[in-house]
């Protein structure tokens, strides 16, 4: 059974979502990759402003193909998530709700996600061209000049993704992990 939730995210949705939740999003998200991340910390590090409000936000780490005639994007699958560990808990600290990828995040982005009352999604690798239909609309909010991996909006219905890491300490990996140790230890 599906969890549906639409964004911006509240503490209250996120506080009933487990690790191993299958979720359908619908809303606005960002999507946004490594050189876009990088921006955003030098911004924070100067204590500039962002060139978009992250309070309350979803950040894809994706960067879409472009779109064919008549769709709003192209291709559009997770990145590794790890790249962004270095960036994500300064963001996280900003009022950021929730990131979507693929793999593990380091333990500093796992305390901040705690600390932030955040949560981390999974979306499924090789399957971009699947989630792109889920995709209404999008455009290019700030760094027009990344190409693909320009800080995107998107509009999304019944988007899919896997809760990984919650607010509790649920890490599914980590729980995947050890119900196979179990199986095979048996």
């Amino acid at each position: 059974m599906n969890k549906n939730v639409t964004t911006p995210l509240t503490d209250d949705v996120i506080a009933d979502l487990r690790a191993g939740d299958r979720v359908c999003i619908t809303g606005t998200i960002l999507a946004a990759r490594d050189a876009a991340h990088k921006r955003l910390a030098e911004l924070v590090e100067k204590g500039e402003p962002l060139p978009v409000d992250v309070a309350g936000q979803i950040i894809y780490y994706a960067g879409p193909t472009p779109a064919r005639p008549g769709r709003p994007i192209g291709s559009v699958g997770p990145t590794t998530s790890g790249r962004m560990d270095v960036y994500t808990p300064a963001l996280l600290d900003m009022g950021l709700k929730g990131m979507i990828g693929k793999g593990y995040r380091n333990q500093a982005v796992k305390d901040a996600i705690v600390r932030n009352r955040a949560v981390y999604f999974a979306a499924v690798g090789g399957a971009a061209a699947l989630i792109a239909q889920r995709v209404e609309a999008a455009r290019v909010i700030a760094y027009e000049d990344l190409g693909p991996e320009a800080i995107r909006e998107m509009r999304v219905v019944d988007f899919p993704v896997i809760v990984v890491n919650d607010i509790h300490g649920g890490d599914l990996y980590e729980q995947g992990r050890l119900q196979f140790e179990r199986e095979v230890g048996s």
